[in-house]
């Protein structure tokens, strides 16, 4: 008895300091976020240096080992004359200009509920806030839609881009579907590869409806509303052929809103032949006049390089650990069900 108790209370002491820790840990933690006062962080990433260290690396790899140390002995003499030049234009009171303007790199991948949207509107706030007319945005769109509201606003965001002057250009490596598309449409011009998947310019929704297990199993269930149609379909009620049709109509409405913006984007578009709710591939959707041009985003941004300095921008908020934890399962459940989808509506290949 005398060793259980001793093991108990060691055991108890043991929990009690790992509480502690734990404890201490999680305030710490607080403390430096409340320090930062930021919900999120902004990253800036060179990709014109990024390309160019990775270009300078092929090339010498080509060279014989004393062509390497020549290379090298240029590139040093090339580097410090560039920055005695500066430093002469400094004294002189000249502006540094690098002769070249700066396309700005968003990347969206967007998920049912497009809350990635609340980093797509801090990224487009921070180019806004220093870009010229000279600049341009290039979004890396992947996306096959989801909600109204979430994908309305996410286009709201790069309307401003529009808005502002500042040229947008979409280039779609996968997919900019539903949803997708009413983002891409925006763009002054949209690149998609060629076997992207790009258009579905419909709306769907789908509910189930347990009433008739509920009714077997003797259980009732009331609603009670105020408002001839505050509610149309409902999952345990008594549907309505009136509340059918009510709700039939509200996606009818949805889907002219959705045909009377990407017509007002895309006015050249016939839009009644392309607003059935259908996909097309890259090459497709070119004849049809859904994108400007095939390609994929790499050759895009290698090609924009002779004439840009490319930034990525990229906004990260910060998530709690259990944020973290639900959002991965979250994910992971969205990913299973949208393969189900696929392999049900979609050829294999």
């Amino acid at each position: 008895m005398d060793l259980l108790f001793f093991y108990g209370l060691f055991l108890a002491k043991t929990v009690t300091i790992v509480i502690a820790i734990v404890a201490v840990v999680v305030i710490v933690v607080n403390v430096a976020q409340r320090k930062r006062g930021q919900s999120g962080q902004l990253k800036l990433t060179d990709l014109s240096e990024g390309y160019r260290e990775m270009k300078n690396d092929m090339v010498l790899a080509k060279m014989q080992h004393h062509e390497q140390k020549l290379w090298h002995k240029a590139q040093k003499k090339k580097e410090k004359q560039e920055t005695k030049n500066a430093k002469q234009r400094a004294k002189q009171g000249l502006k540094e200009d690098s002769g070249k303007a700066t396309l700005y790199v968003l990347d969206f991948k967007g998920s049912m509920d497009a809350g990635e949207v609340a980093s797509l509107r801090e990224e487009i706030t921070a180019v806004m806030a220093v870009a010229s007319p000279r600049d341009e945005v290039l979004v890396r769109l992947e996306s096959p839609g989801g909600v109204v509201h979430g994908y309305g606003l996410a286009a709201s965001q790069l309307r401003r881009l529009r808005q502002k002057g500042i040229r947008l250009t979409v280039a779609v490596d996968k997919v900019a579907a539903s949803g997708g598309y009413m983002m891409a449409c925006v763009a002054d011009r949209i690149v998609a590869a060629p076997f992207s998947i790009i258009g579905s310019i419909g709306v769907v929704a789908q509910i189930p409806n347990f009433n008739r297990l509920l009714k077997r199993n003797n259980i009732d269930v009331e609603l009670h509303t105020a408002g001839e149609y505050k509610r149309t379909l409902t999952l345990f009620g008594e549907n309505t052929e009136q509340g059918r049709e009510k709700f039939r109509e509200d996606l009818n409405e949805t889907h002219v809103l959705f045909k009377q913006f990407v017509h007002e984007m895309r006015p050249s578009l016939d839009i009644d032949a392309v607003a059935t709710g259908e996909h097309w591939f890259g090459t497709q959707a070119l004849e049809k006049g859904l994108i400007d041009s095939i390609g994929t985003s790499d050759d895009l941004i290698v090609a924009e390089m002779e004439k840009y300095e490319v930034i990525s921008v990229r906004y990260s908020r910060r998530k709690k650990m259990m944020d973290r934890f639900t959002q991965s399962a979250a994910a992971s459940v969205e990913g299973l069900l949208l393969k189900l989808w696929q392999r049900g509506d979609k050829p294999l290949l």
